[in-house]
């Protein structure tokens, strides 16, 4: 016959092996308690992935070879993550990109903040919000 004992009963004695409690010769079978709330006990940080990283980077890439920027930052929590750029490193940042999931299905998860606090676009597809760094072309006639 077997007997089940949960987790906080399971103590082995050290001289014979068996469990304090329990039937002397009985089979016993260790139940284990799992938490049914299927999220993670710490949420991950948010961060950007590869894809959108690089396409930072390459805006970042080009905006340097041109003179205009010239340092970086990075910043996440559970919430956010941004990247700010800086034309001079003792000033403050130029422009901050960034990311807030939460924000997905409202506003678009994506941010370019100006200097100042000044909200400059928001929208979901970063490719398309980050055109709004490249130089604008005048119209010839």
């Amino acid at each position: 016959m077997s007997e089940v004992v949960a987790l906080h009963q399971f103590r082995r004695s050290t001289e014979d092996g068996a469990l304090e409690g329990a039937t002397p010769g009985a089979d016993v079978k260790l139940i284990v308690a799992r938490s049914t709330d299927p999220r993670p006990a710490v949420e991950p940080a948010v961060f950007f992935d590869r894809r959108e990283f690089n396409l930072i980077l390459n805006l970042y890439a080009r905006m340097v070879g041109m003179g205009e920027w010239r340092d970086y930052a990075i910043g996440h929590d559970r919430e956010s993550c941004s990247f700010a750029v800086f034309r001079r490193s003792a000033d403050g940042a130029l422009y901050r990109i960034v990311k807030t999931p939460k924000l997905a299905r409202k506003q678009g998860a994506f941010t370019i903040v100006a200097q100042g606090g000044r909200i400059v676009r928001r929208g979901r597809d970063l490719a398309v919000m980050l055109r709004f760094f490249e130089p604008k072309r005048e119209a010839t006639l």
